[in-house]
C-alpha cells in the first residue's frame, strides 16, 4: 500500500457483517483513518470502548450517536469526538458513511486486513 497516496478503488472493503463494511484508507503507527458504510437504516455499529481517541466525520446518511451517557441525531456534514475509553455506538437511520480518524492507528483493524 502507498503510505503517501491513497486511491480508494485500490482499497478493498472489509466485510464487518449487519450491514456494514469499512475501508483503511490511510496509516501509520500513530494515525489512522477509515471509511465506514452502513448500507441500510437500521444497520449498528455496537456499543464499544478502546484506548484510542476518535473523531468521526458523517459524510453520508443520518446516525443516532451515543458517547457515554449522551444521545444526539447526527447527519451529513456533522462530526463526533470519542475520548479513550468511554463507551459510544452508532444506529444508522438511513443508510449513510462514516470517516473514522484513530490516534493511535487501531492496529486490530490492521490485523483483520492482513495488510502490515
Amino acid at each position: 500500500m502507498n503510505t503517501i497516496f491513497v486511491h480508494s478503488e485500490n482499497r478493498e472493503w472489509e466485510s464487518l457483517g449487519s450491514g456494514l463494511r469499512r475501508k483503511i484508507l490511510g496509516y501509520d503507527e500513530q494515525l489512522m483513518m477509515v471509511c465506514v458504510e452502513f448500507s441500510t437504516a437500521g444497520a449498528v455499529g455496537a456499543l464499544h470502548k478502546h484506548v484510542h481517541r476518535q473523531v468521526t466525520y458523517v459524510a453520508e446518511g443520518v446516525f443516532e450517536v451515543t458517547i457515554g451517557m449522551e444521545k444526539q441525531v447526527l447527519r451529513k456534514g456533522d462530526s463526533f469526538f470519542v475520548p479513550p475509553n468511554v463507551e459510544h455506538g452508532v444506529v444508522a437511520l438511513e443508510g449513510g458513511m462514516l470517516i473514522d480518524v484513530f490516534t493511535p492507528a487501531r492496529e486490530d483493524f490492521l490485523k483483520c486486513e492482513n495488510i502490515r
